[in-house]
């Protein structure tokens, strides 16, 4: 997702009962405005239908970008013992509406209107009122939403890593501060316009603006939250912790698989010319190519490295896949989409039993699919896009990372020494189902006896 081309924001005095008004518009953005206007008009496309066509690409992308919160709360569910699954839907349908509350009342104002190069204003966000024409290309609320589903993306990537271990309040506060702080200040670097976009960083829908950034927040997370119990033998060895259904996590990969051509498609922001729906096609097929390139190289992977196909690598090869061609799925080839895609699987198959030898341990694999497999997407930019440069994708990458993990770090510590991050051993014995939410997923099992 490149960042818009106008924005138009109201930003109220929003004390006492948030009342705002004031409309701010971005005059940065307004000549490449007239250019597209100037392409929709030699298209033949008059102004008023490429406003409605581009509208309606945001519209339908931010509500396939929502389903993506079903599909991760399905391969959660999935993926966590029985023990735990109420704690997992729980954590993600309150992430989603903090996201949406957060990016309202902070998070769409940091991150685009008044970007100063590093962050923007610290106001309420509005749109125009009922019955007024917007200005622009696009309807401004349309934007906002569209922009709003991918930051609870971001928070969902935490919550899969820290599962059965945390509780349930210190993880929503770092919500909070995830959503309404942390990624609109690093999203306004590039999106923005801000410095790293004027540098020339290139991240198309987000390998590092929204997955490496969840990925980093989790990483600091689970460095100071410790691995669950019985996850790690005294010498080391890694015990297996089985998920309680591999229905439930393939029918979330194949939501979040759906929801990715949202993800990626409604980035190129503009549907109203021949080149744009073009384009927007181009990037559903790159898309859908990477995807089960991840696929096809974990399930082969696996079979060489262990003699048998391990399911979750291969819905993480998917994943992986997908996550890598985030970052530029314009330009590539079929055949480089492939590789891009395939190159994220392999990453998941070796970057798992990495992680298990420094003892970080991530429920869902979030680490290696997003953030391992998200550096590698932005690396690999500049193989199909010759207006980028490694240089400048790699100081990107540090940026983002060394940001998100010091300040999320911060954060982390803070909550543990105020409120504790983890439940007692009592409730982690018993599930978090019981201890944490009160009601069991599936009640016709003795909590006690569920691994």
């Amino acid at each position: 997702m490149r960042f818009p081309k106008m924005t138009f924001a109201t930003c109220g005095a929003g004390l006492g009962a948030l009342a705002f008004a004031a409309f701010a518009t971005l005059p940065a953005f307004a000549q490449e405005a007239a250019e597209e206007a100037a392409e929709a008009a030699a298209a033949g496309v008059s102004g008023e239908t490429a406003f409605v066509f581009n509208t309606l690409l945001f519209l339908m992308g931010g509500f396939l970008v929502m389903w993506m919160a079903a599909g991760f709360a399905m391969l959660e569910a999935g993926m966590v013992r029985s023990k735990n699954v109420s704690m997992q839907l729980l954590k993600n349908i309150a992430l989603y509406s903090i996201a949406g509350l957060m990016y309202w009342v902070v998070g769409y104002s940091l991150m685009y209107v008044d970007v100063n190069g590093y962050f923007g204003t610290f106001w309420p966000y509005g749109w125009p009122d009922a019955g007024v024409a917007n200005e622009g290309d696009y309807a401004v609320a349309s934007d906002w939403f569209f922009q709003m589903v991918f930051v609870a993306t971001a928070a969902s990537i935490v919550s899969g890593t820290l599962a059965e271990r945390i509780k349930l309040w210190p993880f929503l506060v770092f919500v909070v501060v995830l959503t309404g702080f942390i990624y609109p200040i690093a999203g306004s670097w590039q999106w923005g316009g801000g410095w790293l976009s004027e540098m020339g960083f290139s991240d198309f829908a987000g390998s590092t603006l929204v997955h490496s950034v969840g990925g980093w927040a989790a990483l600091a997370g689970a460095i100071l939250l410790g691995a669950r119990e019985g996850k790690y033998g005294p010498q080391g060895q890694v015990q297996p912790i089985p998920g309680s259904n591999m229905a439930l996590a393939t029918l979330g990969t194949f939501i979040l698989w759906l929801g990715w051509f949202g993800f990626n498609g409604a980035s190129q922001l503009a549907l109203g010319s021949n080149a744009d729906a073009s384009d927007v096609s181009r990037i559903f097929a790159n898309t859908n190519l990477a995807a089960a390139g991840g696929v096809v190289a974990a399930l082969i992977l696996t079979q060489i490295v262990y003699k048998k196909v391990d399911i979750t690598f291969v819905l993480n090869g998917a994943l992986a896949g997908l996550v890598s061609i985030t970052a530029e799925p314009l330009t590539p080839s079929p055949f480089m989409a492939i590789v891009i895609g395939a190159i994220g699987g392999v990453i998941v198959v070796f970057t798992v039993p990495l992680l298990d030898k420094f003892k970080i341990d991530d429920v869902v694999g979030a680490i290696p699919v997003h953030l391992i497999a998200g550096i590698w997407g932005t690396i690999a930019v500049p193989l199909t896009n010759a207006e980028t440069s490694f240089g400048v994708q790699i100081v990107g990458i540090i940026a983002y990372g060394v940001f998100t993990f010091v300040v999320s770090l911060a954060v982390w510590a803070v909550l543990k020494a105020t409120m504790g991050l983890r439940v007692s051993p009592e409730e982690e014995q018993t599930g978090l189902d019981v201890g944490e939410v009160g009601v069991e997923a599936y009640p016709e099992f003795i909590a006690s006896r569920v691994r």
